[in-house]
Order: structure tokens, then sequence, then C-alpha cells
């Protein structure tokens, strides 16, 4: 008899992928953000924001993995992470609900997920009809080389 290993995840939708953050690595979820944009900043920093007097960098998740931009900018959401002690405001498509997942259950990337996906994937749960792709921001964040990851 298998114990269960249970983990919350926070899921988000990007470009009709179902990602899961850990609920436990998300600070916030907010809407109708007020960005101030920052000159020269890479493409993917969308700019910052004043959360109860913290500056919050914005990343625009889509750019940051090479997607194309949502057409409808004006509802999109975005969750609080922090990284290397540093919050930072993910923006994303939408926000869905907290599962219960157990971590036995958790696979190993698929060999044929989309690139742009599979460079922040810590593994996949096949739900009943999608497939839930765990997001690590540690690699969604990692900004060594200051390029997009899917190029």
């Amino acid at each position: 008899m298998t114990t269960r290993n249970i983990q919350d995840y926070v899921t988000v939708l990007i470009a009709d992928q179902l990602f899961g953050i850990p609920v436990l690595e998300v600070h916030d979820v907010l809407r109708g953000l007020r960005l101030t944009k920052i000159p020269l900043a890479p493409a993917e920093v969308a700019g910052v924001l004043n959360l109860r007097g913290r500056i919050v960098t914005a990343i625009d998740v889509r750019e940051r993995l090479g997607l194309p931009q949502r057409k409808d900018k004006e509802n999109g959401m975005s969750i609080v992470v922090e990284h290397q002690g540093e919050p930072y405001s993910l923006m994303i498509d939408d926000v869905g609900e907290v599962l219960s997942l157990d971590l036995n259950e958790l696979l190993p990337t698929p060999v044929t997920l989309n690139s742009c996906w599979k460079e922040v994937s810590g593994g996949v749960y096949r739900l009943e009809n999608k497939l839930l792709v765990v997001m690590q921001i540690e690699q969604l964040l990692n900004f060594a080389d200051n390029s997009t990851i899917a190029a």
C-alpha cells in the first residue's frame, strides 16, 4: 500500500495550457494591474507595480516563453511569487481552482511536450480531460542568459 503524498496547486491558464503552481509559492492573486513601464527593460519585463508598498517586477509569461501575445490584454490576471527574495508578478491568462494532487501520480515531462513548456516543467499530471504541467518558478525566473526560454 502506497502512502498518499498530497501537494496543493493553484491552477493557471497560459495560452490554453493548464499549469499548476504549488500553493505555498503563491503570495497573491491579482487582477487589473496598473503597471509602470521600465525603459530599456527586457521584453518579458512588462513593468513594475506597487503592492502594499513593495515594488514588484511584472513578468509577461507569454513573452518569456516565446508565445504570441494575448489579444485581450485588459482581462489578464497575475500570480505573485517570490524568487531569490524578490517578489514577481507573473502575468497569466486566467486563474483556476486549487487542486490537491498525489505526488506519487506526478509523471516525468513527456518528450513530446511543446518546447516552450518543457523548460519550466517539473512534471505533469494527467487529469480527466487535460494535462497539468507543474511550473518550476525558479526555471521560469532564471534570467541568467537574459533571453526567452523557448529561443
